[in-house]
């Protein structure tokens, strides 16, 4: 940091300045305001500056309009590569607020797309439930675009306000014409001084679409690909018709969609004919749970969890808590039909679990994740909930559906069974392993090694 007042650093004895040139005082502290913090160190705000980056800010934009859709103000989601490159999001929910603000003295949404922590993702006043967590989001995408444009549709009109490199306002928020819809559309175009590549990933982000569509019922997102390299054709010869390349996600079942989805692509023959489903929610301590399961004849369990739409690879409290209650229930329910006798050890987790396709949702007001990827759920009241849940909704289930309960339950004692076999067959082998190693070992050294005794080692008579 330099001071104004240049005549200011002759005042310094030189004597001082030639012993300590590197000095780290206060004035080696360097303030990055606004967005310039996150133009400076990328990694700290979307993981990477390399494909994962640059889809990040994708999924930050298209996070905010399923908010609204989590919320129940928006149906439909609209994501557009556009020809140069750029790529549009607009959604059909109550659109940013256009208001001044009234501590920041500008627009509310030049707030929204300026300021770090801005959001309605805090103290409760704008949604209950979140997929992003830290309100960054857009206001990150502006600053690593060397444009932005957005348009609200809002109040009776459409808003407009463009942005250049950096995130810098270009004019205030303008006020244009009528309209009588609502909505929010967004579109950036990422800067490639700071990305390796600014090449999106059709597939990429097709699958990711197709994911929050599933965990998101009644929720249509669209994606479209007009970039030149990306036409397709389609049609009888002499008649075809060339078209963008697109794809349009609508699940009215949600997560038993998503598991029928997932055992045709595992081409794996079901235990139980039908997905079990499970909904709850308490509305005091702001958590609900969604849950669809089926079992296969897979020898694999295939179990996703998700918190807030945001996949959990690493597991956390909700899926112990279900873990905890399948195993619980399942022995119960086994042993109180005598499907396993007295004498029977407890079925495991993992006999239980094999062959079963479940996806686990869960969303709640204030998440806390943990883990190497921050992919973890740490929320200790998600494991009392889905572990009580569970227990009680799976219960009723087994209860109504006994022929299909015990076609579970013999799967999980076939997949004990074949584990005990397995492990006895592992013992024996390391065992004559062990003892052919010894033997070889005596006979490599030359000492007498002891065999069964045989007709030549008994006294002849006569």
């Amino acid at each position: 940091m330099t001071s104004e007042n240049p005549d200011s650093v002759s005042e310094e004895p030189e004597a001082t300045a030639a012993k300590v040139p590197n000095e780290y005082g206060a004035d080696a502290i360097q303030v990055l305001e606004g967005l310039e913090a996150v133009r400076k160190r990328p990694g700290m705000y979307i993981g990477s500056t390399g494909e994962r980056g640059l889809h990040h800010l994708v999924q930050e934009i298209v996070d905010n309009s399923v908010d609204e859709a989590l919320a129940g103000y928006c149906d439909t989601i609209d994501v557009t590569i556009l020809s140069d490159g750029a790529v549009r999001v607009v959604d059909n929910g109550r659109g940013i607020p256009v208001d001044m603000h009234r501590t920041e003295g500008k627009s509310t949404v030049e707030v929204v797309l300026t300021v770090l922590h801005a959001g309605g993702k805090f103290g409760g006043g704008g949604y209950a439930v979140s997929g992003g967590l830290h309100g960054v989001g857009s206001s990150v995408v502006n600053a690593l675009s060397t444009r932005l444009e957005v348009e609200v549709q809002r109040q009776g009109h459409v808003w407009r306000q463009s942005f250049r490199t950096g995130g810098v306002p270009l004019a205030p928020l303008e006020k244009g014409e009528e309209s009588d819809k609502t909505g929010t559309s967004i579109t950036f175009w990422p800067d490639a001084t700071i990305f390796d590549t600014i090449d999106f990933d059709y597939d990429t982000l097709r699958t990711r679409f197709q994911q929050m569509a599933f965990l998101n019922k009644g929720l249509r997102i669209s994606l479209r690909d007009e970039r030149p390299q990306s036409v397709i054709t389609e049609g009888e010869p002499g008649e075809e018709v060339t078209e963008a390349r697109h794809d349009s996600f609508l699940y009215e079942r949600g997560l038993v969609d998503y598991v029928e989805h997932l055992n045709r692509v595992r081409k794996a023959d079901v235990v139980n004919d039908e997905i079990i489903e499970v909904e709850s929610e308490d509305a005091e301590r702001h958590i609900a749970l969604e849950l669809a399961m089926q079992w296969t004849t897979a020898y694999t369990e295939n179990v996703f969890t998700y918190a807030n739409t945001i996949n959990t690879h690493e597991g956390g409290t909700h899926e112990e808590g279900f873990r905890a209650a399948l195993t619980t229930l399942v022995n119960r329910y086994a042993r109180a039909n005598n499907l396993l006798k007295e004498k029977d050890d407890n079925l495991t987790g993992d006999d239980i679990r094999e062959g079963l396709t479940a996806v686990i949702s869960v969303k709640l007001s204030e998440p806390q994740f943990e883990g190497q990827t921050k992919t973890k759920l740490g929320n200790t009241e998600a494991r009392a909930f889905v572990q009580k849940v569970v227990g009680d909704k799976l219960g009723d289930w087994f209860d109504r559906n006994p022929g299909q309960a015990k076609n579970i339950i013999r799967k999980a004692i076939d997949a004990a069974t074949a584990r005990l076999a397995a492990r006895k067959a592992r013992e024996t082998a390391r065992r004559k392993s062990v003892f052919e190693s010894a033997g070889h070992a005596r006979q490599a050294q030359g000492l007498h090694v002891e065999r069964p005794l045989d007709q030549r080692d008994l006294p002849r008579r006569g």
